[in-house]
């Protein structure tokens, strides 16, 4: 017998925005927020409204001529994106091959999907708002992305769930948000897509994103630079 358990709403993870970020919506702000009682499942949907958010923002600028808050928003839903991609390789869909008779299938199915998501946010993430390509390029990417979002929150997740106790789910949770401190904030689309490979190239990687991260633009406070 399964566990019952509730799932829980969604959250924000602690630390999920960079040191140089300061985003208008309090949700987002960095708050020391336990991870340890939060599902996998609550964990990988708040990434997803994030995402959701982010490329929301990018359009508002863009019907109102802002070039620079649509930058902004443009390199927080690079390193959102990439980050999260790379942290469900690592920790969630190991967790689906593991837990799950169809899981292999699965993991597979969903590393494809990514890697179709990786070329198109490493074209996008090297434009610029001006780029007459830039917005077309984000509606290609959301494209494949909408529909792995749904695919996962509607199918994946919920068998991931039914397999898992509580405590297992909570678990992966804190190795997902632990593993999204040391991986890359950008899209490397050639890089390998499962442990053990993906790992060591991505701690590679991972130090040379975060230093072009001190010098990019994110969302700002009121008041902030």
């Amino acid at each position: 017998m399964f566990a019952t358990k509730t799932i829980t709403p969604a959250f924000t993870q602690a630390c999920r925005t960079p040191a140089s970020t300061r985003v208008t919506n309090p949700a987002r702000r960095f708050l020391a927020t336990s991870t340890s009682k939060v599902l996998i499942s609550d964990s990988i949907k708040s990434d997803h409204r994030s995402l959701e958010e982010a490329r929301d923002k990018i359009y508002e600028a863009y019907k109102a001529g802002d070039a620079d808050t649509q930058r902004r928003w443009q390199n927080q839903l690079t390193w959102e994106l990439a980050r999260h991609s790379i942290g469900e390789e690592l920790v969630v869909y190991p967790a689906f091959e593991k837990h799950l008779p169809d899981g292999k299938e699965m993991a597979e199915a969903d590393r494809g999907q990514h890697r179709m998501v990786k070329e198109h946010l490493a074209k996008f993430q090297v434009m610029t708002p001006d780029d007459k390509e830039f917005i077309p390029t984000l509606e290609a990417l959301w494209v494949d992305l909408g529909n792995h979002i749904k695919e996962e929150e509607s199918e994946d997740l919920p068998k991931l769930e039914q397999a898992l106790n509580d405590e297992d789910s909570q678990a992966l949770t804190t190795s997902f948000a632990r593993t999204k401190h040391f991986i890359p904030t950008r899209s490397h689309p050639s890089a390998p897509d499962r442990p053990p490979y993906e790992t060591v190239v991505g701690l590679m990687a991972a130090p040379m994103d975060k230093l072009r991260d001190m010098f990019a633009k994110f969302p700002v406070e009121k008041g902030g630079n």
